[in-house]
């Protein structure tokens, strides 16, 4: 039986100076805020980082669903006196201090100010990598400093939440008084939890602005911490109505 065989031959990537000296091969790519052999380009990049931002909160939505279930449910459902061997409706309305809705104003205020901070590194990255007429350089945009802005109001909403629940208990509504005032703690505690995610993403852009790291790199960790704060700020606004109007 004959067998068939092919052979290839593949080009010397050497580069030869006239005089028989050789020089190393010279590699494009792959640098941070450009495309290239083994690096993605920064729209590429972009999309990849907000999908994994998507799968990430997912879990905290459905987390949320949960809850909302369990508080409309809970509402309707009585509970056994011991003294009287009795089903009886514990279920006490927590009247909302009024501080909430300064904490509110001040974490769409912080939103805000992330979203300008987004469209600024944003657009700068843009620019950079050449994917849009450049308009107007880097250097000549608008530098307010967005993003300190939104972590100062980030902290300052964890502050007067911490405030708001001082006066809870002032009230007579502590965790474990009535179940109404259990879900109150539950549902505002856990986004107070989330909400410090968004502060140490907050952090971590920070440094990566303040050390210089590439433009594309600055500009991919704004963004999606700029998406998951909007998240964290619209999910609060749905919490408080639900506390308020479905009680």
């Amino acid at each position: 039986m004959s067998s068939f065989s092919t052979t290839a031959t593949v080009d010397d990537p050497r580069i030869t100076l006239g005089d028989g000296k050789i020089l190393p091969p010279v590699l494009t790519g792959g640098g941070d805020d450009r495309s290239g052999p083994g690096r993605p380009d920064y729209a590429t990049r972009l999309r990849r980082a907000r999908l994994g931002l998507l799968v990430a909160l997912t879990p905290i939505l459905m987390l949320f669903v949960s809850f909302t279930s369990a508080y409309i449910v809970r509402q309707g459902l009585p509970t056994l006196d011991p003294q009287t061997n009795l089903l009886v409706k514990d279920w006490i309305p927590v009247r909302l201090p009024t501080l909430l809705l300064v904490n509110t104003f001040v974490l769409l205020l912080s939103s805000l100010g992330m979203e300008l901070a987004r469209r600024q590194f944003r657009g700068e990255a843009v620019l950079e990598s050449g994917n849009a007429a450049p308009r107007i350089s880097p250097g000549e945009q608008n530098k307010m400093p967005w993003l300190a802005m939104t972590l100062v109001l980030g902290l300052l909403f964890l502050f007067g939440q911490w405030a708001a629940w001082k006066q809870l208990a002032a009230s007579g509504f502590y965790v474990s008084s009535t179940p109404s005032s259990s879900f109150v703690y539950l549902l505002t505690g856990t986004h107070a939890v989330h909400l410090m995610g968004g502060i140490l993403a907050l952090f971590v852009a920070s440094f990566a602005v303040l050390f210089r790291r590439a433009l594309a790199t600055r500009s991919i960790v704004i963004d999606v911490t700029a998406w998951y704060w909007h998240f964290m700020a619209g999910l609060w606004v749905y919490i408080l109505c639900l506390l308020e109007f479905a009680r």
